[in-house]
């Protein structure tokens, strides 16, 4: 079980900052920016490379849920939504999460 998946069982605490029935958005425990809030699935999927037609519906959901935090957060003025995909793509935990950063000067490359 990953560490998300305990986070929604709630078996570990989290700071979190928005749920309903698909997703959980709580914050980072080791930010990189001012804002930095995980947007998770509650289904179980592994990546972006695990992705099925049947999850477009909650990967949707995941998306307009980083937009919605994000003006509850006042990032008025922009914000980046990352998903790293993979070991090469700089993915930790084997649960699809979102990242939302935002609340500073973004700069691209971003690494």
């Amino acid at each position: 079980m990953s560490i998300f998946a305990k986070i929604i069982a709630r078996e570990i605490p989290a700071d979190i900052v928005y749920e309903d029935d698909l997703c959980l958005a709580f914050r980072d425990i080791s930010p990189k920016a001012p804002t930095h809030i995980l947007i998770i699935p509650k289904k179980p999927i592994v990546s972006l490379a695990d992705l099925t037609p049947e999850d477009e519906t909650i990967v949707g959901r995941c998306v307009i849920v980083a937009s919605q935090v994000a003006k509850q957060q006042n990032l008025d003025n922009g914000y980046r939504l990352v998903v790293n995909c993979g070991n090469d793509g700089g993915q930790e935990v084997p649960h699809l999460h979102f990242h939302l950063l935002g609340g500073r000067k973004m700069t691209w490359p971003p690494g």
